[in-house]
């Protein structure tokens, strides 16, 4: 079984979630973030995030795949004082909801003031709400980004083994595991990690600490990210043990902090019923039979490589 805890599902479409649930995905986590286009009012970031608690955790459901979620403040949309002024005051109503497992993605896009300050924000909310947080590491000046991004969170008193550092690559891993943070990696096609890249990792590293997601979003990117590492891991003779820590256990263990998260969700999963609408809506086109059906329940110690 595998956990995709980095999945941004809004942006795909349920082609991705049967793919993903035929490669063995029993849970995602899909974190708010920057949907390639800036919002400019309060409103539209609010029914985004109702999207992320609603109708994704039931798309999801329809296909077998147990949905969380976290919430937060991107670092680009940070840089927009006034929307990021009316955001910060929804953000804890959503933060309570059933399914949101952490506050994120959050931290720094250019590593502005504002980011600064809205990044310090959130850490202090997610540390009042008892939450995990999901840190978005910048795509430049990534190394300086990282190193801050953990600063900031020891200055504002954040538990490092309560923090994920996503986006890792070579030059960030050994700082970010030494100082005691989970490392995130994303495994994209031609940008951020390749699964290859990953596979290196895992044999110089281990699997301690480290979690790997597929970060699938609008832009090129595969939501088989996952299942396509571990089956190159275990294919490059990385010990089982390992594969099933980074695609599975690890993300399992840190944001089931959260109390929302546990492995009971899917391994004796509900009954999946296609003719459920909702909102009045159904994820059926076209006539299709709808799938009714209990699935069996799921043994913890199987790892699904197709």
């Amino acid at each position: 079984m595998f956990i995709d805890p980095h999945a941004h599902m809004v942006s795909r479409t349920t082609d991705d979630y049967e793919a993903m649930a035929a490669a063995g995905v029993v849970a995602l986590v899909e974190p708010a973030f920057w949907v390639g286009q800036p919002r400019t009012f309060v409103g539209t970031y609010v029914d985004y995030l109702s999207s992320l608690v609603g109708w994704e955790r039931f798309r999801a459901g329809q296909f077998g795949i147990r949905h969380y979620c976290t919430i937060g403040l991107n670092s680009k949309e940070a840089n927009n004082e006034a929307l990021a002024e009316g955001v910060m005051e929804w953000l804890p109503r959503f933060a309570l909801k059933e399914g949101v497992v952490a506050i994120g993605e959050i931290g720094y896009d250019e590593q502005t003031p504002l980011e600064d300050k809205y990044f310090r924000a959130q850490l202090t909310l997610a540390r009042e709400l008892e939450l995990p947080v999901m840190v978005h590491t910048p795509h430049r000046d990534k190394k300086r980004g990282t190193s801050r991004s953990m600063d900031v969170c020891e200055e504002m008193g954040l538990d490092p083994s309560w923090v994920v550092i996503d986006h890792n690559n070579e030059e960030t891993v050994r700082e970010t595991l030494d100082r005691g943070y989970w490392a995130g990696f994303s495994i994209y096609p031609s940008t951020k990690m390749g699964n290859a890249r990953m596979v290196e990792l895992l044999r110089q590293y281990g699997g301690e600490r480290i979690i790997v997601d597929s970060a699938c979003d609008w832009g090129i990117s595969d939501c088989l990210g996952v299942a396509k590492t571990a089956q190159l891991a275990l294919q490059s003779g990385i010990d089982a043990d390992i594969v099933r820590k980074v695609t599975y256990e690890n993300a399992l263990e840190v944001y089931g902090k959260s109390g929302q998260m546990h492995a009971a969700d899917w391994l004796d999963p509900p009954a999946i019923d296609q003719r459920t609408l909702y909102e009045g809506n159904s994820i059926l086109r076209g006539g299709r039979e709808p799938r009714v059906d209990s699935p069996a329940p799921r043994r913890r110690d199987n790892l699904i490589i197709e």
